[in-house]
Order: C-alpha cells, then sequence, then structure tokens
C-alpha cells in the first residue's frame, strides 16, 4: 500500500517539473507579393543660407586681426539693419594663421591672414540679392555656398511618403490581377531611409568690393524623393 502511494506521488511530481507539449494550431503559409513605390515631391523654396567671409592680411598678426574686426563689424552692422530676424547670423569659423613664401628650399614669413565666416538664414528668398549687395559692399571679401530649402521639410517628405505608399499599393493591385488573385491583407510596409539632404547649392561665386549691385538668383525647386517595399498576401 505504502509503495502504492509513493509512486502516485513520484508520477505526480514528474508531471508537475515535465508538463506535456502544446500544441497549437498554425495556418498554413500564405503567398506574397513584393512591389517598390516611389515618389517625387517638388516644392519651391522658401529658405535660403549664405556663407559671407571677411579676410585681413597684414605683416602683424594683431593688425590682421583688427582689420578683420573692423571689417566683418561693418558686415554685422549693415547685415542687422535690414532686419532679417534675430537668430539669423551665426558665426560659423574664425582663424588667425600665418601665411609663407617658398624659394629655394626655404621657408619665409609673408606674413598673417585673419578669416572670419558667418552664415546668414533668410527666411525671405527674395532677399538674397540683397543681402549679397549688401556683404560685399560693407567689407565681405567672398560670399559662397548660397543653398535653397524649406521651412516645413517634413510636411513635404511625409507627402512624398504617402504618395510612394499609394504607388506600391497599385503595383501590387496589378500584379494580384494579373495573377489573378486576391489581396488579403498587407502585412508590411518598409520605408527605405535615405540620407537626409543637406539644402541643395545653387551657387559658389566670389564677390569683390566693387560689385554693389544685387545679383540675379534663380532658386529652382527642391526635390524629396521616398521609396518604400510593399509586402500583400493573396489568397
Amino acid at each position: 500500500m505504502e509503495v502504492r502511494v509513493f509512486l502516485r506521488h513520484l508520477v505526480l511530481a514528474a508531471l508537475l517539473l515535465f508538463p506535456a507539449p502544446a500544441f497549437a494550431q498554425t495556418a498554413p503559409d500564405l503567398a506574397v507579393i513584393v512591389t517598390t513605390g516611389q515618389a517625387e515631391v517638388k516644392r519651391a523654396p522658401d529658405r535660403a543660407w549664405v556663407d559671407i567671409n571677411a579676410e585681413s592680411r597684414s605683416k602683424d598678426p594683431k593688425e590682421a586681426q583688427r582689420q578683420n574686426v573692423a571689417a566683418m563689424d561693418a558686415v554685422m552692422s549693415q547685415l542687422k539693419n535690414m532686419n532679417l530676424g534675430p537668430d539669423a547670423i551665426r558665426t560659423t569659423a574664425y582663424e588667425l594663421h600665418p601665411e609663407f613664401d617658398y624659394a629655394n628650399g626655404r621657408q619665409t614669413l609673408r606674413g598673417y591672414v585673419a578669416r572670419n565666416s558667418i552664415e546668414v538664414r533668410l527666411d525671405d528668398i527674395t532677399r538674397v540679392g540683397d543681402v549679397l549687395a549688401a556683404a560685399v559692399t560693407s567689407g565681405a571679401t567672398s560670399v559662397g555656398s548660397l543653398r535653397f530649402g524649406l521651412k516645413d521639410r517634413e510636411a513635404a517628405e511625409r507627402e512624398a511618403l504617402r504618395l510612394a505608399v499609394a504607388d506600391a499599393r497599385a503595383r501590387a493591385d496589378a500584379a494580384a490581377s494579373g495573377a489573378a488573385v486576391q489581396i488579403a491583407r498587407i502585412q508590411r510596409i518598409e520605408e527605405q531611409r535615405m540620407s537626409q539632404e543637406p539644402p541643395r547649392p545653387m551657387m559658389r561665386q566670389m564677390a569683390t568690393a566693387e560689385a554693389g549691385n544685387a545679383p540675379p538668383i534663380t532658386p529652382g525647386t527642391i526635390e524629396i524623393r521616398s521609396v518604400v517595399t510593399m509586402t500583400v498576401l493573396i489568397k
């Protein structure tokens, strides 16, 4: 009797430690269609950035620096008078370094160059030409890397994504129709993340102090692309 009780307890313990496997019914594999959709959205730019530089040279490093500060102060004063906005101007680089001449294997100190660079953001691109002319006439020695962009780039990116998804779905519908099958449901949509494009450069030019007239500016258009991969189940 005691042996039977012991065996019954032993079997119960084994069931608790090692439960029977659970079996789940799995649906049969469904065939899929995979398509790629893409779209391109074009927008007229409504924001611009321009780099403005002042460069000064002298035999004395302090004099080169003094001249440079005076030149950039004049540029900044002129730009601030144009009411571009409190955060429209920022310094991007400042450097002071010697320059050398090389002859017969020897280097000779020529002097020192001081260079100050600022970036100006314009929320009204119709004023780009006026800003370039004002900078040059007030003391800037060069301007370059004029770039155009969008204030609300994310909205344009979402629109391109919406159109790309619609294109992928239309392609899936066409494929299903050609194969005489029906789409059961969308299984997956994957956006192919593209590297963020910087504002598109439109020009690069060297300006002279005599260039007092506002140059003509042609912004063109901003192109934003989106690519997605869609997987649909068919029946």
